[in-house]
């Protein structure tokens, strides 16, 4: 292996710590949504030279980036980071219920928004 192969993958846990908190995850988050816990994460953050092979695909695919990105063969793009990502996160994973949960979830966010509406022109007519 190279030497800049080498240096490339020394960084690796500095680069995943960058790229999960630019995707907007907590350790915790990052380790639910991939299937291992926050210890694993925790674990390969903590400057390793090894990346997790059997982990990569997955952790790719969570943080919206390529291999090459996470492995520091690439420039990570610069993406701003999403006013809301565990909002966003939330709402695709609504997108992949069924049809009557979701109509569920909507009449749960309607009261809930109709609620809050009352109570501010309440505290207007004040």
């Amino acid at each position: 292996m190279s030497k800049q192969k080498q240096e490339e993958l020394a960084h690796f846990g500095a680069r995943l710590a960058e790229l999960r908190k630019r995707a907007g995850y907590t350790q915790v988050e990052l380790a639910e949504e991939i299937g291992v816990s926050q210890r694993v994460i925790s674990y390969y953050e903590a400057e390793t030279a090894h990346p997790p092979t059997a982990l990569l695909p997955k952790l790719v695919k969570a943080l919206g980036i390529s291999a090459d990105e996470l492995l520091g063969t690439a420039s990570a793009k610069k993406t701003p980071k999403p006013a809301n990502s565990r909002l966003q996160r939330r709402l695709q994973q609504i997108e992949k219920l069924d049809t009557r949960q979701k109509r569920q979830i909507l009449q749960f966010l309607d009261t809930f928004i109709e609620r809050e509406k009352l109570k501010k022109k309440a505290g207007m007519n004040q």
